[in-house]
């Protein structure tokens, strides 16, 4: 069965049937007509970006909440200036539905020169540049447009990546012959034989590991399996740890948390667990730098269980068409409960901090400091540098979502996708830390989050420059070094009739006061944090040198 639906309403109606609640983007002259038609759709609101760029980070935060989204650019100019946060979504495999309005179709067909193009009649090369960056494409026409609409949305879906649709601009509001059923969003189904045996062979595996461990990686989140490697990890007793990728995915407060591993820079007792297992589960790993992949290598084939999103490696032997959460759900239920776990993973609790009021705010005491503000159910963004390297070692509440971009690495990701992390999950407390450097890339999307009255609290960490880059070439060179802004008079500029708490500590006591004032606050928190530009976290001091020597070899020129 069919109906008579106009292109434009029939994918918006698609995208929040998704679940999709909120679009992003950038008006232009060639999307007009379609952010029109958004407000057709019950449940589906456009929120403007202050740029194209913030508008892909921040959908790329709200499909980290919220399993997908959505954002709009203009054709050209707004794709490209997007193109940077499509492909860290990219990395890190997260789905997102890039729309974007391109020129008239005759404009397209006749070759026309057009504004926002090379003006030689050429429209395929943007086509062709975001195509590096998704995992699908299409341009719509009259014809295809529902079939097209459903194909890239359903890849979008399954696959957990970003996906490309072109919509000339004087045909959404053409009508087409649409199917009236809602969209399927069905996960294929493993192939059956292949599933019953990767099954029997890792019970078999398992059955006579005495020292099984699991190594999560960001993975586990995006493909939708974490109840299920919940259900097997708890009724097993099997001890756990993360990549720096993957943290906070599985309950950090368990008992069962050994801790991150991080290759030879892991504690001791991480590397024990995970290194000397002899049934080790790891899911989906990235390996972001090779540190972490040379004892995958060193170890015997028939010790691993890798376990990817479409397909299973188990003691060397490779099960395509095994979907990661049917096994796992299916071995979480053949097995039988275990009392204890095999091997003991030691208490991590940390000593709260005892603060002294007048003690100079320091990389080593204001970082356990805020451990002990987070709560449970916390959103908790870091910025690349020394925010993600200090909070990676901060063991998290039970319930928090942690979000950073490890694989991607962009600067100044963390404050659109705050915005986009709110509006996914406003009923929660969202805590952003983002150094000074990384905020003058994308700082202006700060007006947005207090434009709809979002109440995020809100660290500034005032190091005056790229701290982490200091530690990896030139500790006093000029190139790492930033203007030092009024950066608490910014929520007055954004948006002088707002409501909003501000404050800037450099002592532990004023810390601990404005960490007391800020939690009754019913408004948005910015908090400027004044820390020594060459104090640095302790794993950062090892992650620079190293960096080093990976970037520019054992023999590179001199450290300044």
């Amino acid at each position: 069965m069919t109906k008579k639906t106009s292109i434009g309403n029939y994918l918006f109606t698609r995208l929040q049937e998704m679940g999709i609640g909120h679009i992003f983007g950038v008006p232009g002259d060639f999307t007009l007509q379609m952010l029109d038609q958004i407000d057709e759709v019950d449940g589906l609101n456009f929120v403007g970006n202050c740029n194209e760029l913030n508008s892909a980070y921040a959908a790329d935060g709200y499909a980290r909440l919220n399993r997908i989204s959505a954002m709009i650019t203009t054709y050209g100019v707004g794709d490209l200036s997007a193109l940077c946060g499509v492909a860290g979504a990219c990395a890190e495999n997260v789905p997102m539905v890039f729309i974007s309005g391109a020129p008239p179709l005759y404009a397209m067909e006749g070759r026309l020169r057009i504004h926002h193009s090379l003006a030689e009649g050429n429209f395929d090369n943007v086509m062709n540049s975001v195509r590096e960056f998704t995992v699908a494409q299409t341009r719509l026409t009259p014809a295809n447009a529902a079939f097209e609409i459903d194909r890239i949305l359903k890849i979008c879906w399954i696959e957990r990546q970003p996906v490309f649709i072109q919509i000339p601009s004087n045909i959404s509001h053409l009508l087409i012959d649409a199917p009236q059923g809602p969209l399927d969003l069905s996960i294929p189904q493993s192939d059956s034989e292949s599933l019953e045996s990767a099954l029997a062979l890792v019970l078999k595996h398992l059955q006579l590991a005495e020292r099984p461990a699991v190594l999560i990686d960001m993975d586990v989140d995006r493909t939708g399996y974490t109840d299920a490697l919940v259900r097997l990890v708890e009724k097993y007793k099997i001890p756990y740890a993360s990549f720096r990728s993957g943290k906070a995915i599985l309950s950090e407060a368990s008992p069962l948390f050994a801790g991150i591993y991080n290759g030879a820079a892991s504690e001791p007792q991480v590397r024990e667990i995970i290194e000397q297992s002899d049934c080790l589960f790891v899911t989906a790993p990235s390996f972001v730098e090779a540190s972490t992949l040379q004892f995958i290598d060193q170890m015997p084939a028939e010790t691993v269980v890798s376990i990817r999103g479409h397909s299973s490696t188990i003691g060397g032997e490779v099960f395509e068409g095994v979907m990661a959460g049917e096994l796992i759900s299916r071995l979480a239920d053949s097995i039988e409960e275990r009392p204890e776990p095999s091997v003991a993973v030691q208490d991590q609790t940390v000593q709260p901090v005892g603060v002294e009021a007048s003690r100079s705010l320091t990389q080593s005491r204001f970082w356990p400091i805020m451990g002990n503000f987070f709560e449970e159910g916390d959103v908790i963004l870091a910025e690349n540098g020394t925010s993600n390297i200090a909070l990676t070692g901060v063991k998290l509440p039970e319930g928090v979502s942690y979000l950073s971009q490890m694989v991607w690495g962009a600067i100044g990701y963390t404050l659109p996708a705050l915005l986009g992390t709110i509006m996914a999950r406003p009923e929660r407390r969202q805590i952003l830390f983002i150094g000074d450097g990384s905020f003058q890339l994308t700082a202006q999307e700060l007006s947005t989050i207090l434009r709809e009255g979002l109440k995020p609290i809100i660290f500034l960490i005032n190091n005056r420059g790229y701290t982490i880059e200091r530690y990896i070439q030139g500790m006093k060179a000029t190139y790492n070094d930033v203007a030092n802004w009024d950066y608490t008079a910014l929520m007055k500029v954004f948006a002088p009739e707002m409501e909003a708490f501000t404050a800037s500590v450099k002592t532990e006591g004023e810390l601990a006061s404005v960490l007391e004032q800020c939690v009754k606050q019913d408004c948005a928190s910015f908090i400027e944090v004044h820390l020594d530009p060459f104090d640095a976290p302790e794993p950062l001091k090892i992650f620079g040198p190293k960096t080093a020597e990976l970037d520019y070899g054992s023999r590179r020129g001199p450290r300044k």
